[in-house]
């Protein structure tokens, strides 16, 4: 069995035998390398030099992660952390760069908006060097062509509904239908009829005539309809008959007194209120 001594500039190898003798041979070496001498100078002199070279083997006195000089392309003007001996554990990058963890790394080309402008409220991703390819924006307003723009609404939204930013219907909460914003007048059912199936709600979203029971609905909601068409630009209900779409036979055709919610049949030539609706769903 041999057992091996490192000192300084000799390795002594023991040999022990098998009646328990032993003996020792210093065998004599000149390789600084071997022994752990490999730097060509140490930082401030930190470090121990080899008897019989010109390498040192230096002693790191800042400790595990002092290793990046901050400089180059893409780095900030300010390091991340104290430096020791002129290097730092980490750096800050300039705009559009990023910290990767060992170097400032260049965003991608998505990554070009700052998120602090007019109505900006942050960035949708995670960015990139404080750029982000998208802005979130303040409530009313949505993200387009660059910037956060006022945002136009179209469709059902809650209590109303919108044709390109503007009010074109109204519900009470629980109505499964819109009411238009005004009355057509006074007319026949079948004028009544044709004028509700082409009244046009937002581009090619047309209305119809309500039902016996839409128009009891509205009675029901009536106080809330009207106040909602009144603060959006329309014009109330008022306390008259509105023909339905329901067809009785005979040129008979129902319709509800707006002013207490009966009902009844009427003759096709007689005039009464028209209100058109609409069914999103």
């Amino acid at each position: 069995m041999k057992t091996y001594l490192y000192l300084s500039t000799a390795i002594i190898s023991v040999s022990l035998a098998t009646s328990g003798e032993a003996w020792a041979q210093c065998v004599s070496t000149q390789d600084c390398a071997t022994l752990g001498y490999t730097e060509s100078s140490c930082p401030n002199g930190n470090g121990v030099k080899c008897p019989f070279g010109n390498k040192w083997f230096c002693v790191d006195q800042c400790g595990i992660g002092f290793k990046y000089t901050c400089t180059g392309t893409g780095y900030g003007t300010q390091p991340a952390s104290a430096a020791c001996n002129g290097k730092y554990t980490s750096c800050v990058c300039a705009d559009k760069y990023t910290w990767s963890g060992t170097a400032c790394t260049k965003c991608a080309s998505q990554y070009t908006e700052k998120c602090n402008g007019s109505n900006e409220t942050g960035g949708e991703d995670t960015g990139c060097g404080g750029y982000y390819a998208k802005c979130t924006c303040t409530s009313g307003y949505e993200w387009k062509d660059g910037s956060c723009q006022k945002q136009v609404l179209n469709g059902a939204q809650g209590e109303l509904y919108y044709c390109n930013g503007k009010v074109v219907g109204v519900r009470a909460t629980g109505m499964g239908f819109y009411v238009a914003m005004k009355d057509l007048g006074r007319m026949n059912w079948s004028s009544a009829n044709s004028q509700c199936r082409n009244y046009s709600f937002c581009s090619y979203v047309k209305g119809t005539l309500p039902t016996s029971q839409q128009l009891l609905s509205i009675y029901q909601n009536k106080s809330r309809v009207n106040s909602l068409l009144l603060t959006n630009g329309g014009t109330q209900l008022t306390d008259e008959y509105y023909w339905s779409s329901i067809d009785g036979g005979h040129n008979h055709y129902y319709i509800v007194d707006m002013s207490n919610g009966y009902g009844g049949w009427f003759d096709d030539y007689d005039g009464y209120s028209v209100r058109p609706v609409l069914t999103p769903y």
